[in-house]
């Protein structure tokens, strides 16, 4: 028998459940009480006019909430017209209201009735004019149709944003004259629903150009929405939202219960189109929404990314509520979704922004600005090539100022300025405390791949060690900065280094830059140790007494010192510059080793590589040391051949078709930041020529047979496409896998507990293949060894880059590792897979292919 105690437990437990939802009947059966009363009372002398507007309904079938308010409404003009003496024909006819005779009665409003707006035409009940009565609120009508009918997919040279401001900024006029957040929906959609790049980026050209010229002081929030960001990477401003803070935020809005929100993900899978699905089908809202501007979502997720503190749970769920309550229609909801997700997914990645940015400041300015714009009418004039020098031009000045100074805060106002010209380069130049973003290295398969694209120069050979790249800041005081190679600010974590670092500036060394790698090291032995190691120190807070792995900082160069940039030195200068000016600390602080070489010494090359290997080094970088004084071979345009001598007879020479001359480059020993150039080359031991390796994304995965039946087996990878963000399917993987991994593995990745999982395949992720069982987040990189590049029918990776229909897989791949030293932004691309099949190809080994999978003899059994 149960004690008291547990029968109350047990009932209350029970009683949600046998509660009825609660309608609109519920809310309003006072009001239904007085009709009833005011209906019994005048039913012995019904008036044909109550009969009219109170339709008989069947009392064996319930009203539904629209239903019910309608007969509701009915009742209640019913008893203003009985009270005033004249009925509704009279009072539209004279264009008064209830309101405006002295006999009406005046209910004292509930607060939900305040907060309801008036009906409007065009809405369900629009008849009601009295300012104290319900009205329902349609929710298409509160659509912004201003910006939907823009042409924001039009070329940038014919679209003109004269001829929409006025109408935008009539619309925006309620608002104080604030950009809507419909306009960036408006070009989100039209972004999401191409392939194209083209049209991508003029999509986001127009747009920009339309808050240059109507808001300018949207266009900064616009562009960080744009992005899925608030803030730089090295500022840390985190939303922190979880899953159940969306969750409620959806169910008050939409109306809907566990069970319905659960079915609507289990369909569709992405947070974003549940919010879409939602927001449609809801026909009628009791509150009027506010209209969203740009302005205020990005001021709504920064009051998210900054509340803390006890109560901050709460203050967050009640923007998130506020925000997808005011998001009218089904595709506000979806964005402003996907941006508490941080998955965005429309294929604007940062590269795409840039280059809009830099079109649409040469074709437009803000009001009041002097510098000068491109006419859109005499670009579309110039042929095609001669437009895309005028576009290149403009897009190298922002990429190499976003490259030398990161932050949008700083470079949006700088346009704003200056517009597309060579001050922005000094606006945006290298200051200390904002990192720079890091120059990348070219891979090579071996080392006389390496020794033949560097013949005829002096390069040097560094060991390339195993551990994290650290960009190092020190200002005048002392004040130091250490970043990651993702700019993220990782000063919290080396305190050691921090101590350090102000003790190895030499004489006259004021301030600097200089960028080296941090690796685990045994100061008693002076033994270097393996990446592994690194990771497990603690990343936040760390004390200087509790730390239990050393590290040394082993610089390899030197971009800024006393003010002065040295982007721009020759490797050599920027290497003496660090090795004279600069106290060498042994197991604290000291250089790579290095060796200066030419493609002659190749035997002192391979001792040198083998030297690194031995000390448990990934392998060498090579760098070039000094600019070319003249053209190299390389750089050389190949020789023209002479005409032939004209033949006896008088006719016109046969012409002879010379070849086209070579666009290529000189090869700098600049340091430029982020750009992968063959000044840089890197050989590691995984790069032979028997065997490649490439950074792929593990994306979803099947459940495995036999003795793997438990675990995911196999799993499907993906390489990542630079222009559109998209992550393109490249093969299956079964090899390389413990029984340790694959358990830690599907914990990771558990459907069940709903962790990094998701029920559909999520936007931006192509494949045709058959459909796994279980979609991933993308979240990891896995280094994976293969054999050889295929063609494949079924894999999208590289798509149309090498064979117009098919796309490139591996054969026998193999997991080695996962990089966590690597973001998905930083995996191999499609182009970078395209140019192993053609390198592949002009040896002569070439595998056209099926699927392109590979298996060892264990799993074959």
């Amino acid at each position: 028998m149960s004690s008291p105690a547990k029968r109350r437990k047990l009932n209350s437990d029970t009683k949600p459940d046998s509660a009825p939802p609660l309608g609109l009947e519920y809310f309003f059966a006072r009001q239904r009480q007085n009709g009833s009363s005011s209906k019994s009372a005048t039913s012995s002398h019904p008036s044909p006019t109550q009969d009219d507007a109170t339709p008989a309904t069947a009392t064996d079938q319930p009203l539904t909430d629209e239903e019910l308010a309608r007969k509701l409404q009915a009742e209640w003009d019913a008893e203003v017209r009985g009270a005033s003496g004249r009925d509704t024909s009279r009072l539209h006819a004279e264009g008064g209201d209830a309101d405006s005779c002295p006999s009406a009665p005046q209910p004292t409003p509930s607060p939900q009735e305040t907060d309801l707006p008036a009906s409007s035409p065009g809405t369900p009940l629009a008849n009601a004019k009295g300012k104290n009565t319900l009205s329902l609120s349609s929710a298409a009508a509160t659509q912004d149709y201003a910006s939907a009918s823009i042409p924001l997919d039009e070329s940038p040279l014919t679209f003109d944003p004269a001829a929409h401001i006025a109408q935008l900024q009539e619309s925006w006029a309620s608002e104080g004259g604030d950009a809507s957040y419909a306009l960036l929906t408006r070009c989100f959609v039209l972004v999401n629903g191409t392939q194209s790049r083209i049209k991508i980026v003029d999509t986001l050209v127009n747009c920009i150009r339309l808050l240059i010229e109507g808001d300018p002081s949207s266009l900064l929030p616009a562009v960080w929405l744009a992005t899925n960001a608030i803030s730089p990477p090295y500022i840390s401003m985190e939303l922190g939202l979880g899953g159940s803070a969306i969750s409620k935020a959806l169910k008050q809005a939409c109306g809907l219960d566990n069970r319905a929100l659960k079915a609507l993900y289990d369909k569709l899978g992405d947070p974003g189109d549940v919010a879409f699905e939602a927001k449609k089908k809801q026909n009628l809202t009791l509150r009027k929404p506010k209209p969203l501007t740009i302005k205020g979502v990005f001021q709504s997720l920064v009051k998210i990314a900054k509340a803390q503190g006890q109560g901050s749970g709460d203050v967050k769920q009640r923007i998130v509520d506020r925000l997808l309550q005011d998001a009218r229609g089904g595709e506000e909801s979806r964005y402003i979704i996907r941006t508490l997700c941080q998955h965005l997914r429309i294929g604007a990645v940062k590269t795409t922004m840039l280059i809009a940015l830099s079109r649409a400041f040469l074709l437009s300015k803000p009001h009041g600005a002097a510098f000068p714009t491109r006419d859109p009418l005499e670009l579309a004039k110039l042929k095609k090539e001669e437009l895309a020098e005028v576009w290149a031009k403009g897009e190298e000045i922002v990429k190499a100022s976003y490259a030398r100074h990161p932050d949008y805060n700083d470079l949006i106002p700088a346009l704003m300025d200056t517009g597309i010209s060579e001050e922005l380069l000094v606006r945006c130049g290298l200051a200390l405390h904002i990192p720079l973003r890091p120059m990348l290295g070219s891979i090579t398969r071996d080392l006389s791949e390496m020794l033949t694209k560097l013949q005829g120069r002096d390069f040097a050979c560094e060991y390339k060690y195993d551990g994290q790249r650290a960009q190092v800041h020190c200002d005048c005081n002392g004040k130091v900065s250490i970043f990651s190679r993702h700019l993220e600010l990782m000063t919290d974590k080396y305190p050691d280094l921090v101590a350090l670092v102000p003790k190895i500036r030499g004489d006259g060394v004021e301030s600097f830059i200089l960028e080296g790698e941090v690796v685990a090291v045994d100061r008693a032995t002076g033994e270097l140790k393996n990446f592994q190691t690194l990771t497990n120190r603690a990343r936040k807070d760390v004390a200087i007494g509790s730390i239990t792995i050393d590290v040394c900082l082993f610089a390899f160069d030197l971009m800024y010192l006393n003010g002065q940039s040295l982007l721009d030195q020759p490797f050599r200068h920027r290497r003496d510059l660090l090795r004279s000016l600069f106290i060498e600390m042994p197991y604290h602080f000291t250089w790579v080793k290095s060796l200066d070489a030419t493609s002659q010494d190749s035997e002192a090359v391979l001792d040198f590589f083998k030297s690194a290997l031995a000390i448990k080094c990934e392998g060498i970088m090579a760098k070039t040391l000094d600019n070319p004084a003249f053209p190299t071979p390389d750089d050389q345009q190949p020789p023209q051949p002479d005409q032939p001598p004209l033949p006896a007879r008088k006719s016109k020479p046969t012409p002879v078709p010379l070849p086209k001359p070579r666009r290529t480059k000189p090869l700098l020993a600049t340091y430029t930041p982020d750009k992968r150039l063959e000044s840089w080359l890197k050989v590691k031991k995984d790069y032979t020529s028997s065997s490649d390796t490439l950074d792929l994304i593990p994306i979803a995965a099947w459940h495995g047979t036999g003795r793997k039946a438990q675990w995911w087996s196999p799993i499907l990878l993906a390489v990542r496409n630079e222009h559109t963000g998209a992550l393109e399917a490249v093969c299956k993987c079964i090899s390389g896998f413990t029984d340790a991994f694959y358990r830690a593995n599907r914990a990771f990745y558990d459907p069940a507990e709903g962790i990094n999982t998701r029920a559909r395949q999520p936007g931006g992720v192509e494949y045709n293949g058959p459909m796994p069982d279980v979609w991933f987040e993308p979240r990891e990189v896995w280094e994976v060894a293969f054999a050889d590049v295929t063609l494949s029918p079924v894999y999208t990776a590289g798509i149309g880059l090498v064979r117009e229909e098919r796309g490139l897989s591996l054969r026998f791949p193999r997991f080695v590792r996962v990089r966590e030293d690597k973001g998905v932004e930083e995996a191999s691309s499609g182009e970078f897979l395209a140019e192993l099949w053609r390198k592949q190809e002009a040896r002569g080994a070439v595998a056209v292919g099926g699927e392109g999978e590979g298996e060892d003899e264990e799993d074959a059994a």
